[in-house]
């Protein structure tokens, strides 16, 4: 699933553009039963500051105060019970159904969490923290105990979480001598996606059965930015020389759903893959970016955001590639993941 999103990887990758997606507009719920759709994101405040937020059918929650500075990157639900990560003044945090539980490792300092997950009572959070040494490292809390998924050699990020099976899994990237190397970790063992030719990152990961799909970005030969999908380890390119990457990945049945974004010859478009068949989620007139997929039913939302005629960030929900506005446009803010409940 999903991870992300203002988080420390930020500071390696330059800002590229954004996304747009197009699908058939239906209606596949219960109108007797309509789902609740949560998302987590950001927005600034009149101080310039962030406030962590979650949205609840478009309803906003804030998790921290006006005066903090604070980002939610993930939620996830179950039972009746909403989970959400992020960092507040560079302390990794859990909220659940909006009470914050501080994720705290004494021998790290500034840490942050993209990803939660919840499976049989526990809960999994992947982000990543400095050492004693000024090294990031990458970490996974069970049930709020941090486990090392790296040993501080290299740079390291943990960027999404999931567990299937009683298998955890962890999608991220280190920063080898050579470059950035895409990784997934499976129970704590490491399996490099690439080889450290060219700079890779991983961003997001999803099991279905016995097989493990990774989102991410890579760099080709003409050092261009090209959005990625591994299927068991196995590459694919969702584009070629065109600037672009992928933030999520949701498998439904046979369907493979991956969001991001991708360059036009002047801003970013927020898009979607199916299958590998892409379709855009905004037309181009401003950048726009999608973080986050999730599939219920026969309805496809995205979670991101766009740029108004007035050069503010909007956080925004797509649900069939028609978008809903979460914030009005008068302060910066991003929708970073969504989780939709039947």
């Amino acid at each position: 699933m999903n991870t992300k999103k203002f988080s420390l990887k930020f500071m390696l990758l330059p800002a590229l553009g954004l996304a747009t997606i197009v699908l058939n507009s239906c209606s596949g719920d219960d109108p007797k039963k309509n789902p609740d759709v949560y998302v987590a994101g950001y927005e600034y405040n009149a101080l310039g500051g962030s406030v962590a937020k979650l949205w609840k059918n478009g309803e906003p929650q804030n998790l921290t105060d006006s005066i903090s500075n604070a980002y939610a990157n993930s939620v996830f639900v179950s039972g009746s019970d909403v989970y959400v990560v992020g960092s507040e003044w560079g302390v990794a945090k859990l909220w659940k159904n909006g009470a914050v539980q501080n994720l705290i490792d004494d021998s790290f300092f500034y840490t942050d969490v993209n990803s939660v997950y919840v499976s049989s009572n526990d809960v999994y959070v992947a982000g990543e923290g400095y050492n004693a040494q000024g090294r990031l490292v990458a970490k996974l809390w069970k049930n709020g105990e941090p486990q090392n998924l790296t040993d501080g050699a290299f740079d390291a990020w943990a960027n999404s979480v999931f567990v299937s099976g009683g298998n955890v899994y962890v999608a991220g990237y280190e920063h080898h001598a050579q470059g950035y190397v895409a990784k997934l970790w499976k129970n704590g063992t490491t399996q490099n996606l690439t080889d450290g030719t060219f700079d890779a990152w991983a961003y997001s990961v999803f099991v279905l059965g016995n097989d493990v799909y990774v989102a991410g970005t890579g760099r080709n030969a003409g050092g261009s930015f090209v959005a990625k999908l591994w299927k068991n380890g196995i590459e694919q390119n969702l584009t070629d020389s065109t600037f672009a990457g992928t933030e999520s990945v949701y498998v439904s049945g046979s369907d493979v759903y991956v969001a991001g974004y991708g360059y036009n010859s002047q801003t970013s478009v927020a898009k979607l893959w199916k299958n590998g068949i892409v379709q855009n989620l905004t037309n181009g007139t401003f950048s726009a970016k999608a973080y986050s997929v999730f599939v219920s039913d026969i309805n496809v939302y995205v979670a991101g955001y766009e740029y108004n005629a007035h050069g503010i960030q909007v956080a925004k929900l797509w649900k069939n590639g028609v978008a809903q506005r979460l914030t009005d446009g008068t302060s910066h803010a991003a929708a970073n993941s969504v989780f939709v409940v039947k």
